[in-house]
C-alpha cells in the first residue's frame, strides 16, 4: 500500500480519466468578478498616480520625490477612511472593497516607486535625503491611516445634532 492518499470521486462525478482521482475545482472559480473589479480599479488608480506625476513632476537628479511621498500618504489616508466606512459604517456591495481598496488604492499608492526613489537617492550619493524619505514616508503613511481612521470612526459614532430617533426625522 502506498503512503500517498488518493481521493475517490463521488458517485456521478466527471473524473473522465478512470483512475479514481478527483478533479479539483479551478482556483479562480467564482472569483472572476473580484478579479475584474480589481483590474479596473487598479487601472484607474495607476492612471490617477500617473496624472499626479504629470501635474507635479518631481523626478530627476537632485530632486526630492515629493509626488510619490504625497501620493502614498494621501492613499493611506483614504484607505483609513474607506476601511472604517465599509466595516463600521453602512454596508456596501461585496465588490466595493476589492474594487476601491485593492484596485484603486493599490494602483494609486506605489511601494515600488518608493523603493526605487530611495535607491536612486543613495546612488546619487545623498544618504541623508534617502534615509529621511524612507522614514518620513513610513511615519507619514502610518500616521495618515491612523488619523484618518480615527476621525472617520469619530464621525460615524458621534451623535447627530438636530435629529431625534433612529431615522433622524424629528419634529419640525
Amino acid at each position: 500500500m502506498s503512503s500517498e492518499r488518493t481521493l475517490r470521486p463521488k458517485a456521478g462525478s466527471r473524473s473522465g480519466s478512470g483512475d479514481g482521482a478527483v478533479r479539483r475545482p479551478p482556483v479562480l472559480r467564482g472569483q472572476w468578478p473580484a478579479v475584474g473589479v480589481v483590474a479596473v480599479g487598479g487601472a484607474l488608480g495607476a492612471s490617477a498616480r500617473y496624472g499626479a506625476g504629470l501635474w507635479w513632476p518631481t523626478g530627476g537628479a537632485e530632486q526630492f520625490p515629493w509626488t510619490t511621498l504625497l501620493v502614498n500618504v494621501a492613499g493611506c489616508a483614504v484607505i483609513g477612511v474607506f476601511l472604517v466606512a465599509v466595516t463600521e459604517g453602512r454596508p456596501v456591495h461585496p465588490l466595493v472593497r476589492p474594487f476601491f481598496g485593492t484596485g484603486v488604492l493599490g494602483g494609486f499608492t506605489t511601494f515600488s516607486t518608493y523603493a526605487v526613489d530611495v535607491h536612486r537617492l543613495f546612488d546619487e550619493g545623498r544618504p541623508g535625503p534617502a534615509v529621511a524619505y524612507l522614514g518620513l514616508t513610513l511615519l507619514a503613511a502610518l500616521g495618515a491611516v491612523a488619523v484618518a481612521a480615527g476621525l472617520t470612526r469619530w464621525l460615524i459614532r458621534r451623535p447627530a445634532r438636530g435629529r431625534s430617533g433612529p431615522a433622524g426625522g424629528g419634529a419640525r
